[in-house]
């Protein structure tokens, strides 16, 4: 999966994009998630536009790779990649939490097909992923496609998915990969104020994992991860992507409060039209900066 810097370029120009459609969904919805799925975007950008085996013009395709996210809640982010990787319109996107919408606040297949799971309570994603890699060992599919799954760090103070992980670790699912959103915020403040999760890395390799930590903003590392990832068949693998929450906008970035921000009051309307510009301006900057 060689990564060139002209294919760089253009994931970070999609990822540019991609967040400004998460911003524009959210000021026309009034309310969601800000936080997480900025910090999400090229992580989002990389894996629907480079790794993930997946025919958007035939979405059940039986042989695509699985794509869980186990933190409902950042779907924005979801629902635009997709958007904007050809699954549905981008102009959909707008619909986002109305009555009728196929958009909901949090993913549900009985809405969207596409999905691959509905989500929302915390904790139950990486069980439905290891489902799913379970199943394909059973089918012998186990070397044809891998289940990845999308989780945040605060949901690791869920217990059930320590039970998930245990269990994934003592049947060695070598197709299954997670990647976790490590970027030490969730609704209440910083992480390791509400429950400290470290030494979090060493947690995984003791459930017998294989543990990878890169900086999610960086496509050739993440891509390196995945492929590395890909490489390992003795044990599942977890990739915990340090991400940098609202990235993209300065005012949104390490602060916890846009982690769930009401996007209805005036201030915040501002607050939203002005992150909205400092990331059409961004674009612009992209390209400049690879000449």
């Amino acid at each position: 999966m060689f990564l060139s810097e002209e294919k760089i370029l253009e994931l970070e120009k999609k990822a540019n994009d991609i967040r400004q459609s998460i911003i524009e969904m959210l000021i026309e919805a009034g309310s969601g998630h800000t936080a997480g799925p900025l910090g999400m975007a090229d992580v989002f950008t990389l894996f629907y536009f480079h790794i993930l085996k997946h025919d958007p013009k035939n979405p059940s395709w039986e042989d695509r790779d699985r794509l869980v996210l186990s933190n409902g809640h950042i779907c924005p982010v979801l629902y635009a990649t997709m958007a904007h990787s050809g699954y549905f319109p981008v102009e959909e996107l707008k619909t986002l939490r109305k009555l009728g919408t196929r958009l909901q606040g949090h993913p549900h297949r009985e809405y969207l097909s596409y999905l691959e799971t509905s989500s929302g309570p915390l904790g139950l994603g990486l069980s439905q992923a290891t489902g799913m890699a379970l199943a394909d060992r059973l089918d012998g599919k186990e070397k044809d496609r891998f289940i990845y799954c999308f989780m945040s760090d605060g949901e690791q103070n869920e217990g059930n998915s320590w039970e998930a992980i245990m269990l994934a670790g003592k049947n060695k699912l070598r197709n299954l990969i997670v990647v976790v959103d490590r970027n030490n915020i969730q609704i209440d403040g910083f992480t390791e104020n509400i429950m400290p999760l470290e030494p979090f890395a060493d947690k995984w390799r003791a459930f017998n994992w294989h543990v990878i930590e890169i900086g999610g903003h960086d496509f050739r590392a993440l891509n390196e991860a995945v492929e590395e990832a890909q490489t390992i068949y003795e044990k599942p693998t977890v990739i915990i992507s340090h991400n940098i929450p609202g990235k993209g906008v300065h005012e949104f970035e390490r602060n916890y409060k846009w982690h769930g921000y009401d996007p209805n009051s005036a201030k915040s309307k501002e607050d939203y039209t002005i992150a909205l510009n400092e990331l059409r301006t961004l674009g612009g900057k992209i390209k400049s900066e690879h000449q």
